[in-house]
């Protein structure tokens, strides 16, 4: 298995200094707004993304 991948801003304030955090695998600690977050890779999608130009579901 690889290295854990890092974020790279927080979700929260776009701040770049993250640290790990202590409270568990994926926890990540932002010094800009003092959030705490935690990243969780769920899996792959069945289908993957799709491109589709005939229409679909609109925005």
């Amino acid at each position: 298995m690889s290295e854990r991948a890092a974020p790279f801003y927080c979700p929260y304030c776009g701040e770049e200094d993250l640290r790990p955090g202590e409270v568990g695998r994926g926890a990540w600690e932002c010094a800009g707004c003092g959030r705490a977050f935690q990243l969780k890779f769920l899996g792959l999608l069945a289908q993957g993304l799709r491109s589709d130009s005939t229409g679909g579901e609109g925005i």
